[in-house]
């Protein structure tokens, strides 16, 4: 997805290091957006992040891991997108009843 492409009402973008960059940072910025990044290991001027906001990224990372578990999603089956999307909110109600 292209930064150009986000929502009008987006105001927090959370990505990974490889997102870390000024030009990234900037158009974000530009748009009024909280880039929620964490700097990379060598980057001389480290910004600021909001970092239990970017935990919160790694429960959706654990969610997209445990859709791929489920066949018809990982492989996607489905022809019509609305089968699909059908198919993954079957399979995230069966994975939220078994987390309890």
């Amino acid at each position: 997805m292209l930064l150009a492409d986000l929502p009008d009402e987006t105001e927090e973008v959370i990505g990974d290091r490889g997102y870390d960059s000024n030009r990234i940072r900037l158009s974000l910025a530009d748009r009024n957006i909280t880039a929620c990044i964490p700097p990379k290991k060598n980057r001389k001027s480290k910004p600021p992040y909001n970092w239990h906001l970017y935990k919160k990224r790694h429960l959706i990372k654990n969610m997209f891991a445990k859709l791929k578990d489920w066949r018809r999603v990982a492989n996607r089956y489905d022809r019509c997108a609305h089968t699909f999307m059908s198919a993954i909110h079957i399979a995230a109600s069966f994975i939220f009843y078994l987390k309890e």
